[in-house]
């Protein structure tokens, strides 16, 4: 007999085929019990006809609790109205096997607040929405790649335990690294910076740590982040190569992961507008724009919140207000030197901003993508490592770029649980990750 996975259901309908997967509910209904089976690429529903199996069959599947392990036989019969992922096929069930008889589960239909969920995450991810989020999570990291690898560049992995920062060490975590100080990275982006004199455009790929001690919806302490580096390339070169990157992860889980974001009734109408190009504004214009809204506004309290000076950095409300006036993600340029890393390249003739640009996704989900030109001077850079107070000696490798075959460079990150957030439509941040860690959780 052959074992199918429910994802693949309706290549089989009419035909006899077993299931390997877990109960997910059952529903009582005398003669007939109904089960909805998940597998772990969608949740089938299974009936139990008593007049159809033996009677110790039935009354095996009448004593299945939660989350008990089966393996089942039947037949697949297409049904509009039945329900789960995808939907619209159910099992007639002649073989029942039970592998496990769960015990009483502690996730139960009924509300259960966040925390309690959260130090239950190993069992919560089992449930309908978790599934889906960490589904369309699995499909954004390989629509990264697949974008990346076909568009020419090679994945490089760099250090997670490094000597230096790359915008200061107060957000750090610092580690002895046999009695020297170390950090765990932030980023990949220098070492990469070095990769592409190897191999011109790179990427990498991994978990980032910050130790902000921040409690918002948009803030982890361990997240995953990729981050491409590319060779004779400037900041509008980077912003075409940005929106055609996002576009396609995007249209990537409309297209596989449907069913998934019906699970998480997501509103896909501004979704499947992601196309390039998108909308660009200066740093100028968009405190001019808060400004503007500020005055506007009948909310004191939003008023207070929206005001901005030039020179200021964007916080949450004014990321949410300045998405809101477009109906794709928008490019923020050309923001201020002094809130910007000490590797942004200055403007020309303009110093006191640089070539830089932040990805803001619209409905409230703020920055996706922070990016800019890398200065590839060396005295330049050499004065912005003084400036900042680094210590020249940490970078004296970083330097040395600059010395050997120095070229105009630029890059980007993207952080991988943001974009979760925003696809799947997710109010916090701790849901678009397996095992979140917060400022106040490394468990379990």
């Amino acid at each position: 007999m052959s074992i199918v996975r429910i994802e693949n259901i309706a290549q089989h309908a009419g035909q006899s085929v077993t299931l390997q997967g877990w109960v997910y509910a059952r529903t009582d209904k005398g003669r007939l019990q109904f089960l909805q089976v998940r597998d772990g690429t969608g949740i089938l529903q299974c009936v139990v006809f008593q007049k159809e199996v033996a009677p110790e069959i039935f009354d095996a599947a009448r004593q299945l609790t939660q989350e008990s392990a089966v393996v089942l036989t039947g037949t697949v019969r297409a049904d509009e109205r039945a329900p789960g992922t995808p939907g619209g096929f159910e099992l007639g069930v002649t073989e029942l096997h039970v592998v496990q008889l769960a015990g009483d589960y502690p996730i139960s239909p009924k509300e259960h607040g966040v925390e309690f969920l959260m130090d239950r995450r190993h069992l919560w991810i089992r449930s309908a929405r978790q599934w889906a989020v960490l589904r369309v999570r699995a499909t954004i990291m390989r629509a990264i790649r697949e974008w990346l690898d076909s568009h020419g560049y090679l994945e490089m992995t760099t250090p997670i335990i490094t000597p230096n920062a790359a915008e200061g060490t107060s957000t750090l975590f610092e580690l002895d690294y046999f009695g020297k100080t170390s950090y765990l990275a932030q980023t990949g982006q220098l070492y990469n910076e070095a990769n592409i004199g190897a191999f011109g455009r790179v990427y990498c790929f991994g978990p980032t740590f910050r130790a902000e001690k921040s409690k918002t919806r948009r803030h982890l302490t361990e997240f995953w982040m990729v981050e491409p580096e590319v060779a004779y390339c400037d900041l509008d070169g980077l912003l075409q190569i940005e929106e055609q990157f996002v576009s396609h992860i995007v249209q990537t889980c409309l297209r596989e992961r449907a069913a998934e974001l019906r699970v998480l009734e997501r509103d896909l109408t501004l979704l499947s507008k992601v196309h390039p190009p998108f909308p660009r504004i200066t740093y100028d214009d968009a405190v001019q724009r808060l400004q503007k809204l500020a005055a506007e506004s009948s909310d004191p309290e939003l008023a207070a919140q929206l005001k901005m000076e030039w020179g200021g950095d964007f916080g949450a409300p004014h990321e949410t207000a300045l998405a809101a006036q477009f109906e794709r993600p928008v490019f923020v340029t050309h923001y201020p030197t002094v809130v910007k890393a000490f590797y942004m390249t200055p403007m020309a003739g303009r110093p006191e901003v640089c070539n830089s640009a932040d990805m803001l996704a619209p409905e409230g989900f703020g920055e996706i993508i922070g990016g800019s030109e890398r200065i590839h001077d060396h005295d330049v850079l050499l004065a912005r490592i003084q400036e900042h107070g680094l210590p020249v000696e940490d970078y004296a490798w970083y330097l040395d770029l600059r010395r050997f075959g120095s070229v105009p460079h630029a890059g980007f990150g993207l952080g991988v649980e943001r974009t979760v957030a925003w696809i799947c439509g997710l109010e916090h941040i701790r849901e678009a990750s397996p095992y979140p860690r917060m400022l106040q959780r490394n468990t379990p």
